[in-house]
């Protein structure tokens, strides 16, 4: 996958270098700027002037250029998520390891892809429960995907390991309630007021299956197109970014209508 940023700066630079003269076009096909033809004989130095001037006069052709470069890297980055979706869908919408709220047996699943210190996770927090109050038959589906640094990673081993305990869900939103970037002490601390044990808690924090299961999720996650959180699953939809409530439940009935 093309990184936007990455390709929007190299597809800048190369018409910028065109305007100033960087790169060897005096032997390419006749082009054309508008209503001005460029012979393939016109000289370097001449093409470079044109090329330039025309730029000046019209910078709107970079933006537009930029811009379809990025709806077509949208188009094509939708495109092979839906296929990646499509051939992993067991994986991602049954698999046991997964914590899972709501209704078991729901007629539509949303996936969230999350880490605990990420602001935008935690804004969606209490629309993912409000969300999951109003619909009776939503069924969510939790994938740890702790991308930002040791104090995610500690935090998504306790949310597994809390599982185990029958705690996930309490467990998982009081996280979010922690002000600031979350490290091991305030992981134990909300441990303890939710009323976990958390002796057993740190044992099976070291379980190689929590290990195998982030590293799926990783794996997953990445195959989904999905490079930052929250990313969504919904029906054949990945989607990344936080939303309004709207859009969210939007984005849940369109999964649902596609059944």
């Amino acid at each position: 996958m093309i990184d936007r940023p990455l390709a929007r700066g190299v597809l800048a630079f190369a018409i910028l270098g065109i305007a100033f003269g960087i790169a060897d076009t005096s032997k390419g096909p006749k082009l054309h700027f508008g209503n001005t033809a460029v012979a393939a004989d016109t000289s370097q130095d001449e093409f470079e002037q044109r090329v330039r001037n025309y730029l000046l006069a019209h910078p709107e052709v970079i933006s537009d250029a930029l811009n379809r470069l990025e709806a077509k890297q949208g188009e094509q980055d939708a495109a092979a998520a839906q296929a990646a979706l499509k051939a992993h869908a067991a994986e991602v919408f049954q698999d046991p390891d997964s914590p899972v709220s709501g209704n078991p047996n729901g007629n539509v699943t949303l996936v969230e892809f999350f880490d605990y210190n990420c602001p935008y996770c935690k804004m969606m927090s209490p629309l993912m429960a409000q969300a999951e109050a109003a619909d009776p038959q939503l069924r969510i589906v939790y994938k740890e995907f702790p991308i930002l640094g040791p104090g995610s990673v500690f935090a998504a081993k306790a949310a597994l390991a809390a599982n185990t305990q029958g705690t996930y869900v309490a467990f998982h939103r009081a996280l979010y309630q922690v002000r600031g970037h979350i490290e091991e002490p305030q992981v134990l601390e909300v441990a303890r007021t939710v009323g976990l044990n958390v002796d057993r808690m740190k044992t099976d924090m070291k379980d190689a299956a929590l290990d195998s299961l982030l590293e799926k999720n990783v794996n997953l996650a990445q195959t989904l197109h999905i490079t930052g959180t929250p990313g969504f699953v919904a029906g054949d939809q990945v989607t990344t970014g936080a939303t309004d409530l709207k859009t969210f439940q939007a984005l849940i009935a369109k999964a649902r209508s596609a059944h």
